[in-house]
């Protein structure tokens, strides 16, 4: 009897683990395989263009249409990557490590480098989409899809969506280390929740000043107020709200400790 070739199961990737996911994972999987027919769509898109093209009939909108779509498709998708761990790992050695020391490695690139980088994306794309809506931007083809500012203002909020996918793994991963109360998340994802806090104190203090300033005050003007000057600690110098920042994560952790059950 010949040898039968070993059969290949195709699984879902949203399927893998489902036993270990929280709630979070669970909505974070559901809304990207709603995004995920933005692919076939996006497909058709541009054989259509290509048709089209030859044909003699240029269609403008369908080229920025196509851009809209993998966008949008490629934003979310990173979510989905992150909570299902299908993202390219360029780490060699991971493999043959124990779980809980993968499960260490995760946490630690989630919530110490992941995340504060998705924050910083987030603060930069803010005002990208602000400055894209008070300008009405359109597209730069009189016959191409106008509102361009609808795409900026989304990526802005798909950054968010990234946030938490990496959030909901990073709760998920320390589970396996450690009964992950509110505390606990909150102190091994110190870096990140420290850059939050800042810019809730940055922008925060922004607007005071703003609303607080002599009729007239333009926003360049608010951000050169003695309040955003640079402070010495010693040979150190950081911003007011950095050390405010630093100040607060750490009430915020040690309210979270006070607040949790006693075990």
């Amino acid at each position: 009897m010949e040898n039968q070739e070993p059969v290949v199961a195709i699984s879902d990737p949203g399927e893998v683990g489902r036993a270990a996911h929280n709630a979070g994972d669970r909505a974070i999987i559901q809304i990207s395989n709603v995004f995920a027919w933005l692919f076939p769509i996006l497909m058709v898109a541009i054989v259509a263009q290509v048709i089209l093209r030859q044909s003699g009939f240029n269609q403008a909108w369908l080229d920025d249409m196509q851009w809209w779509l993998y966008g949008a498709a490629v934003l979310i998708a990173i979510g989905y990557a992150v909570t299902t761990n299908g993202h390219v790992r360029v780490d060699i050695f991971y493999d043959n490590y124990a779980p809980e020391k993968q499960a260490k490695i995760d946490c630690f690139g989630l919530v110490w480098l992941f995340l504060p980088f998705v924050i910083l994306c987030w603060d930069l794309t803010i005002h990208y989409a602000i400055a894209s809506v008070a300008a009405m931007e359109g597209s730069s083809s009189p016959n191409g899809l106008h509102n361009l500012w609808l795409l900026k203002c989304f990526m802005n909020v798909s950054f968010i969506f990234v946030g938490a996918a990496a959030w909901f793994t990073y709760t998920r991963r320390l589970a396996t280390l450690c009964e992950p109360v509110l505390w606990k998340k909150l102190f091994y994802a110190f870096p990140s929740i420290m850059f939050l806090v800042n810019l809730v104190v940055y922008y925060a203090s922004w607007w005071f000043i703003y609303f607080t300033s002599e009729e007239g005050t333009t926003f360049r003007q608010v951000t050169r107020a003695d309040y955003f000057d640079e402070i010495e600690w010693g040979p150190f110098e950081t911003a007011p709200s950095v050390a405010i920042a630093l100040v607060l994560t750490l009430v915020l952790i040690g309210a979270a400790r006070a607040m949790a059950p006693k075990s």
